[in-house]
């Protein structure tokens, strides 16, 4: 709790993979990632595809904008205290506009972010047409965006995409031309068995970030499996969505039969869970105080 309130979330989240793994559920809004950090997380994740698919209803192939993105992500960012890594596609744009990526992410309080190598418009990383952008364009993005950071410890994740498409040496020789270009970590997308994460963990010494997304390419390997293959970040980008969204949908049906949500009301945040999620007392006389705590001990401190 100590470190939290003395470093910068930039630092701290440093701080948190140089020592340990460390563990990412993906938030789409910021009432998401309260209940990430309600459940003693240390850090959240926010995936493009969450928040292009809950907030627009629209597929992961790179229709929000810079804007958009940054404004979702700074609610987010600025509804927790621990930091938070942001999904910024392909870097909307060349160079230049990496660039201003990371300027505006920073400004939105983002802890970092990861930048892939797929062309634009972009597919899901665990769809099948996938294509890439040559080596030099990418490394050129990935040096545009570490000199137009302001925070030196802002992370830049450099995601590769190549084993999908170009196999899985082509995807460990990307890996460590970015890692030359500056990038502090490396995303390895869409391995395909728990040897291929061992071996791109041997093959690739640097900060590595896995991708738990259900129902893609890569088995469902546990947190602690993958710290022992020496990977420093896992996310779960659409854990929660995916369960909130299957649990919402059997609620409509069942209310459009039955006429009422009687029987699901065991089911439910209750009132009070979430006014104590949002720090919200009506009684009191300052009825809102967004800097309270929102972990679960957030009342005995």
């Amino acid at each position: 709790m100590a470190l939290m309130k003395s470093l910068r979330k930039t630092s701290l989240l440093r701080r948190l993979i140089a020592d340990a793994c460390v563990v990412m559920p993906g938030a789409f809004n910021a009432a998401t990632a309260k209940l990430v950090e309600r459940a003693w997380f240390s850090s959240v994740y926010i995936s493009g595809a969450g928040l292009a698919n809950a907030t627009a209803g629209v597929p992961d192939i790179g229709l929000l904008t810079l804007t958009e993105v940054a404004q979702l992500a700074g609610y987010i960012a600025d509804a927790v205290r621990i930091p938070a890594l942001a999904d910024a596609d392909t870097g909307f744009g060349g160079a230049q506009s990496v660039a201003r990526t990371v300027q505006e992410f920073e400004r939105a309080g983002l802890a970092g972010m990861h930048l892939e190598d797929q062309v634009f418009p972009k597919r899901c990383g665990h769809l099948a047409g996938k294509a890439l952008v040559t080596v030099d364009e990418m490394t050129e993005k990935l040096r545009s965006a570490v000199q137009a950071r302001q925070d030196k410890d802002f992370l830049i994740v450099a995601r590769t995409d190549a084993r999908a498409v170009e196999g899985f040496d082509a995807a460990v020789t990307r890996a460590k031309k970015y890692l030359s270009a500056g990038a502090d970590a490396v995303f390895p997308e869409a391995l395909e068995s728990a040897k291929e994460f061992h071996e791109f963990a041997s093959q690739v010494r640097a900060p590595l970030l896995a991708n738990m997304t259900e129902f893609g390419r890569s088995p469902l390997l546990t947190a602690r499996e993958l710290a022992a293959l020496g990977y420093r970040m896992v996310i779960f980008p659409l854990t929660a969505f995916r369960v909130s969204m299957k649990s919402a949908e059997d609620c409509l049906r069942d209310l459009k039969r039955r006429g009422t949500q009687r029987g699901w009301l065991k089911q439910m945040q209750t009132r009070q869970e979430l006014y104590d999620l949002l720090n919200y007392d009506p009684q009191a006389a300052v009825a809102w105080n967004p800097g309270t705590s929102s972990r679960a001990d957030a009342g005995n401190q």
